[in-house]
C-alpha cells in the first residue's frame, strides 16, 4: 500500500504531526471496522478542493462492500447514500481529516446483544476519534500477540465492573477455573481470585488512561487481557477488554527457554571440557623432552584453545549465533603468547583486529577461528622472524560474501612456495577448513613488505 506521506506530498498543507496522528489511526483502526461491521476509509481534502482516499481497511467480522482497494483516488464530493457515514477526525482541536463507515446493505446479521455491544463500542471509538482521544499513545497494533475482538471482549464501566462479557470472553474465563456468572463483578477482584495478583495492582491496570495489559493464569491455563480506556470529553467512562487465549504461546516460550537453557549448559560443558584436555595436553608438553613433540602438543592446545572459545561465546550469549568479532579479539589478545617463536624471532608483536564480521552461525565460527588461529601463529612463526613487528586481521562483509586478510609485515614467503606444495600442518588443515567446512578459497602472496592470506567464503 502506498505511504500516506507520498499520497498527500503536494496535495495537503497538514504537517507532519497530523500526517503522523493518521498513520497511527490507521494503524489501530482494525478494532473500529470489526465492531462496527464495516469498511472504513479515510479521506483527506486535498489543496485543488477535491478528496483523496489516503487509507482503507476491512471488517473481519462482515463481508467487504468495496472488493476493490480505492486508496490513492481522488473525486469532487464523498458519495452519500445508504449505508455511508462520515465521522471527523480530529487532532489538536482541528479536524484533518474524516472516516467513511461503508456498511454492506446486502449482509444479514442477527442484531442480538452481541451486535448491540460491538456497535455502541465502535461508536465510542468513533466518538473519541472526533475529540482526538483515538487513537491512544500506545499502539494496540504494536502488540504481540495483537487482540482481536473474536476471541472475546469484556465491557467494563467507569467503576471497572463488568457490564458484559461475551460468550467467548466467558468461555476463556471458564477455562481458567471461573465458575460463576461476571456480569456485575469487579474486574480486579475476579482477575485476583484467579491468578492470587494483589488488587490494587490490577485495579491500578484497569484504571489507567492508556493501553495497558493483564495476564492471568492458573492450571487452566493464560489469557492475556488487554484493557482500552473509553473517553467522553476527556472523563473516562468506562472500559473494553480484549481476551486472547495465550496458553500455548505460553507454553512453547517455556519450551524454548528450557531448550535455549539446555544449549546454554552444552556448550558450556564442552567448554569446560576442551579446557580440561587443554590444561592435560599443556601438563603433558612440560614434561616431554623432545622439542618436537612439544611443539606438536602445544599446537593442539592452542587449537583446542579456539574452538572453546567459540562455546564459550555461546554459553555466555545464549543466542544461536556467536558474535566473532569478540571471538577474535579473544583470540588475538592471546597470539602471541600461543603461537610457537622460531630462534631469533622478533619478540615485540602487535596482533590487532581491523573491520567486523558481525554474528556467524556456529557452523562457519569454528572453522573460521581454527583458521584464524592457524595463520596468525604461522605469521609470527615464520613470518616475523628477522623483521616487522605487527600481523593484522582484516575482515570485510558485504551480504553474505566474507574476506579475512592476515597480513604481516615480515620476510614474505621462501622462494618456490605454493600452497599446495606445502607440507606446513598448519597450512594443511587451514586448507581442508577452507574447503570442506567454510566451501571458500585461500590465497597466500608476499613480497619483501610482508605476506598476506587471504580467505573468501559465502555466508549460506
Amino acid at each position: 500500500m502506498r505511504q500516506i506521506e507520498e499520497l498527500l506530498a503536494g496535495k495537503s498543507n497538514l504537517s507532519p504531526e497530523a500526517i503522523a496522528h493518521l498513520k497511527h489511526l490507521a494503524s489501530d483502526w482494525q478494532l473500529i471496522a470489526d465492531l462496527s461491521f464495516a469498511d472504513l476509509a479515510i479521506w483527506v481534502s486535498t489543496n485543488s478542493g477535491k478528496e483523496i482516499a489516503i487509507a482503507q481497511v476491512r471488517a473481519a467480522t462482515a463481508a467487504t462492500v468495496f472488493p476493490q482497494d480505492f486508496v490513492g483516488d481522488e473525486v469532487d464530493e464523498l458519495f452519500h447514500g445508504p449505508g455511508v457515514e462520515y465521522f471527523p477526525i480530529q487532532f489538536h482541536h482541528e479536524a484533518i481529516a474524516q472516516i467513511a463507515r461503508h456498511r454492506n446493505s446486502d449482509a444479514t446479521r442477527s442484531s442480538g446483544r452481541l451486535e448491540g455491544e460491538y456497535q455502541a463500542i465502535a461508536q465510542q471509538l468513533l466518538d473519541m476519534v472526533g475529540e482526538g482521544s483515538f487513537p491512544f499513545k500506545t499502539s494496540i497494533s504494536s502488540l504481540n500477540p495483537s487482540p482481536r475482538v473474536g476471541d472475546g471482549f469484556i465491557r467494563l464501566d467507569k467503576n471497572g465492573l463488568i457490564t458484559y462479557a461475551s460468550p467467548n470472553g466467558r468461555s476463556a474465563f471458564s477455562r481458567l477455573g471461573w465458575e460463576s456468572e461476571l456480569e456485575g463483578l469487579s474486574l480486579s477482584e475476579v482477575g485476583s481470585a484467579i491468578s492470587h495478583e494483589p488488587i490494587n495492582s490490577l485495579n491500578e491496570k484497569v484504571s489507567n488512561s492508556d493501553v495497558s495489559q493483564i495476564v492471568l493464569e492458573s492450571r487452566g491455563g493464560t489469557i492475556e487481557l488487554t484493557l482500552l480506556p473509553l473517553v467522553n470529553s476527556g472523563v473516562r467512562v468506562g472500559g473494553v477488554v480484549l481476551l486472547h487465549n495465550v496458553t500455548e504461546i505460553r507454553r512453547r516460550e517455556r519450551e524454548l527457554l528450557l531448550k535455549d537453557a539446555t544449549i546454554k549448559e552444552i556448550h558450556h560443558r564442552v567448554k569446560n571440557n576442551l579446557q580440561t584436555v587443554s590444561a592435560l595436553l599443556r601438563l603433558q608438553s612440560r614434561r616431554v623432552e623432545d622439542l618436537k613433540a612439544r611443539g606438536a602438543l602445544d599446537e593442539a592446545v592452542r587449537r583446542i584453545s579456539s574452538i572453546a572459545l567459540v562455546h564459550e561465546t555461546l554459553s555466555a550469549s545464549g543466542k544461536d549465533e556467536v558474535n566473532f568479532d569478540s571471538v577474535v579479539d579473544s583470540l588475538i589478545s592471546h597470539a602471541v603468547d600461543l603461537a610457537p617463536r622460531t630462534s631469533g624471532s622478533v619478540t615485540d608483536i602487535a596482533v590487532k583486529r581491523l573491520g567486523t564480521l558481525g554474528d556467524l552461525d556456529p557452523k562457519i565460527a569454528t572453522p573460521l577461528s581454527l583458521v584464524i588461529t592457524e595463520l596468525v601463529a604461522n605469521a609470527i612463526e615464520h613470518g616475523l622472524t628477522t623483521k616487522g613487528s605487527k600481523v593484522d586481521v582484516i575482515f570485510s562483509r558485504t551480504g553474505s560474501s566474507c574476506v579475512v586478510k592476515i597480513e604481516d609485515d615480515g620476510i614474505g614467503l621462501p622462494e618456490g612456495f605454493t600452497l599446495k606444495s606445502s607440507s606446513n600442518l598448519g597450512l594443511q588443515i587451514v586448507r581442508t577448513l577452507t574447503e570442506s567446512e567454510l566451501n571458500g578459497s585461500l590465497e597466500i602472496s608476499g613480497d619483501e613488505k610482508g605476506t598476506t592470506a587471504q580467505l573468501r567464503f559465502e555466508i549460506r
